[in-house]
């Protein structure tokens, strides 16, 4: 069968505000051979290439399932890059029956091409011509059904680090000896990685192997918080990867994204992204990224859209042992934000969304931890993926109502005065009926008194 460009269709993205100091750096490493290096990628494009998929739930339904705002990708990677106009010579072979999806290209939600190009496969000979090219990926939408592509011409090999498998050395040499393929990727169980050409040789000293390592300790940080334990099927990890892409372009102030599929970052960042200090000590714009696609719909208002995602900022931090960004103090003030937010309370006219500033705002979150538990956030995640309310993204005013009344219902304590009262949250007549239905007692400890 063959097939020319479609387009798939692009989700609602959140961005994080945040400006990222220009430049770059001169690329390092070139092929020693020119002339052998071309030749030894030539052959690898005549190389058969056998690559097994194993189905999994899609992207949407895996969304429903943990009740989230995002899609989180369902790629499976090929390690193949597809040259622009290549005729791409594939054979399916479905083992259980259910046939792949290819998909070529690179995400990158500014760029002139924006996403990669969907091809459904047929089982037997299939050719695909993509105008753009790029590198390869499989879904296949199941249980764990099994299909096998073997891709016969038309690709080449990606320059790929994949943790536990690939060495070091091994990784630089298909580094020089790739110089024609414009893409790499870094791979390990929850993580995919890709990168320009340009980009991976930035920072091309790096340790990869304990970078993938890194990256899953944040991934990891992020499913700990958010309840996926396994206790039940429903509490789960994502099946499949995360992606998180280098991206051409964004916005004027827009450090990095987060959108259906996958996480954007642009040149300018790979310094806290693909090096092991950078993420380990300056990566907050990743983990918060992260933390995008791992928000849950029930209790996210527009208003909280960049609140409740630091949640699982903060937890990164713990779990990389760096101090709280909500105990930095400002040099104008002298003062942590838990101190700012503090002396705001009870002033005239206080409202929530408009009297505290950005980590203000992420004070009250952490205080509920605080006055109830490391697993505080945990429990909640649980609860909200086993009742899974539904709401539609205008509905602030419900949603402000279930953050007030899940924490009281977690907390086990009426928190209506910690919301209304000292936050000045807006929580609605509704609400306000709601949390008192719960006849819940007051709190022995103010949660909104307490600081890290």
């Amino acid at each position: 069968m063959r097939f020319s460009a479609s387009a798939a269709p692009v989700g609602r993205r959140s961005v994080l505000s945040a400006a990222v100091a220009a430049g770059a750096l001169a690329a390092m490493g070139a092929a020693s051979s020119p002339a052998a290096a071309l030749a030894t990628t030539r052959a690898s494009a005549r190389r058969d290439v056998r690559v097994t998929v194993v189905a999994r739930p899609s992207a949407e339904t895996e969304r429903l399932r943990l009740a989230q705002a995002l899609r989180g990708s369902e790629f499976q990677p090929t390690g193949r890059y597809v040259p622009p106009g290549s005729a791409l010579d594939l054979t399916v072979g479905p083992h259980d029956g259910p046939l792949p999806t290819l998909w070529i290209g690179a995400w990158d939600y500014y760029g002139e091409i924006k996403e990669p190009r969907r091809y459904p496969l047929t089982a037997g000979s299939n050719t695909v011509t993509d105008p753009h090219g790029g590198p390869a990926y499989l879904t296949l939408a199941g249980a764990g059904e099994r299909a096998e592509v073997i891709f016969r011409s038309g690709s080449e090999a990606m320059p790929v680090f994949a943790l536990g498998s690939t060495t070091e050395a091994g990784y630089q040499e298909m580094l020089d000896t790739s110089p024609g393929v414009p893409y790499v990727e870094l791979h390990a169980p929850r993580t995919i990685m890709t990168l320009t050409r340009e980009g991976a040789l930035l920072h091309r000293g790096e340790d990869h192997g304990a970078l993938l390592r890194l990256v899953e300790q944040i991934i990891d940080s992020a499913a700990a918080i958010s309840g996926l334990d396994g206790s039940k099927p429903v509490h789960g990890r994502k099946a499949g990867p995360y992606h998180f892409t280098e991206v051409s372009e964004v916005p004027t102030g827009v450090g990095a994204y987060a959108t259906h599929g996958y996480n954007g970052f642009p040149r300018a960042y790979l310094d806290r992204a693909t090096t092991v200090e950078g993420l380990r000590t300056r990566g907050w714009g990743l983990y918060h990224e992260l933390g995008h696609l791992h928000q849950q719909m029930a209790y996210k208002p527009g208003g909280l859209t960049e609140v409740t995602v630091n949640i699982y900022s903060l937890a990164a931090q713990r779990a990389l042992g760096q101090p709280s960004n909500l105990l930095t103090v400002d040099p104008a003030t002298g003062l942590t934000a838990f101190q700012t937010a503090r002396a705001k309370f009870g002033t005239a006219g206080l409202t929530y969304e408009k009297s505290f500033g950005a980590y203000e705002k992420l004070v009250p979150l952490r205080q509920l931890e605080l006055a109830f538990g490391d697993d505080f956030w945990p429990r909640l995640h649980r609860l909200v993926r086993e009742e899974n309310p539904q709401s539609d993204s205008t509905e602030s005013a419900k949603r402000y109502r279930a953050l007030a009344t899940y924490s009281s219902r977690i907390a086990g304590y009426d928190l209506s005065e910690f919301f209304i009262g000292t936050w000045a949250f807006p929580i609605d007549a509704t609400g306000r009926a709601e949390l008192a239905a719960l006849n819940l007692p007051a709190p022995p400890v103010d949660p909104s008194t307490l600081t890290d």
